[in-house]
């Protein structure tokens, strides 16, 4: 059992204002370095520093990180799919502005809806399925104007959708039996073990994206601040939960989007066109109908002086 924290919303939503300025910036620093460092030792820096800043808050905090059985071959799932999210998310990076990549992999609220219909049996009613058919369509015009000028590459986005929207079912079915900064750890563990070799291997046979390169001082610098900043972003989020209803947070992860919109401008000079711009703006619209039609649902079926939905079924990040 884990001890339950009072409501602190003020804090609440700090944490998660933090959490959406911190995310998007380690998806900037990821950008400034896929054109000079390969994916593999990216993958490998970003989920090795999480391990060892988060293993020993586990210790010390003795908090239960052991897994075994069911648990454990679902927890190796889950790393597996958070590496390969991280990963095309990174690759995205490459080819789109941060401002879209970050847009249109918010297509995930409205994945895991048609998800948790059709896979877990949830219930979803008529507005809310409108309002992701809605908010695809906005997606769309968000991937169009790259679409038209990259082609193919343009549709990463939706691969890191596509994989975290699989990443939170599984999620959502160890979320109750295990501790979520030490699962963190474990998966951070996990892989290094699955990345490690994987560079080695990589390397041998020339494979570019696992090819093992000495990196700079600065890029080592960078290198650093993606696990740092990828971790921080987590915990963010995970005490923003902890402190406040899921209700209250989920429409706060929406300025993620205009805040990676000035980070990109400021370093790299990139903006949303008229077309994307538009899209950005139904699909902000369509997932705060969605999360905001899940409140007054979840208070309806709850009653009066509850807090509202299980924090592990909203108010989280593709990123």
């Amino acid at each position: 059992m884990f001890n339950m924290q009072p409501d602190r919303p003020v804090l609440g939503i700090l944490l998660m204002l933090g959490f959406c300025v911190v995310a998007p910036m380690g998806d900037a620093v990821a950008k400034l370095l896929g054109q000079s460092v390969p994916l593999g030792l990216l993958l490998l820096v970003r989920f090795g520093v999480q391990a060892l800043v988060l293993i020993p808050l586990v210790i010390v905090s003795h908090r239960v990180w052991r897994v075994r059985g069911r648990v454990l071959w679902l927890v190796i799932i889950r790393t597996a799919l958070h590496i390969a999210g991280i990963g095309a998310m990174f690759t995205a990076l490459q080819y789109l502005p941060l401002a879209d990549a970050v847009a249109i992999a918010f297509v995930m609220p409205f994945l895991m809806l048609l998800l948790g219909k059709y896979i877990l049996n949830e219930e979803v009613g008529g507005y809310r399925l409108m309002a992701c058919i809605v908010g695809f369509a906005g997606t769309l015009l968000v991937i169009q104007p790259s679409f038209a000028e990259i082609g193919l590459p343009a549709l990463w986005p939706l691969v890191v959708a596509v994989v975290f929207s699989l990443f939170m079912l599984v999620t959502r079915q160890i979320a109750k039996e295990t501790d979520p900064i030490g699962l963190q750890a474990i998966s951070g563990v996990m892989a290094v073990i699955v990345l490690l070799p994987a560079l080695l291997i990589g390397h041998k046979f020339g494979l570019d994206p696992l090819t093992a390169i000495s990196p700079t001082t600065g890029e080592w610098a960078l290198l650093l601040a993606i696990g740092l900043l990828g971790t921080a972003a987590h915990l963010l989020m995970t005490w923003s939960l902890r402190y406040a209803p899921a209700a209250t947070l989920a429409p706060m992860q929406y300025l993620e989007i205009p805040v990676a919109t000035g980070i990109g401008w400021l370093i790299f000079r990139d903006f949303p066109n008229t077309m994307a711009a538009i899209g950005i703006c139904v699909t902000i619209a369509a997932g705060m109908y969605i999360v905001l039609r899940e409140r007054t649902l979840s208070l309806n079926r709850a009653g009066p002086g509850q807090n509202g939905p299980d924090p592990n079924k909203s108010a989280q990040s593709p990123a």
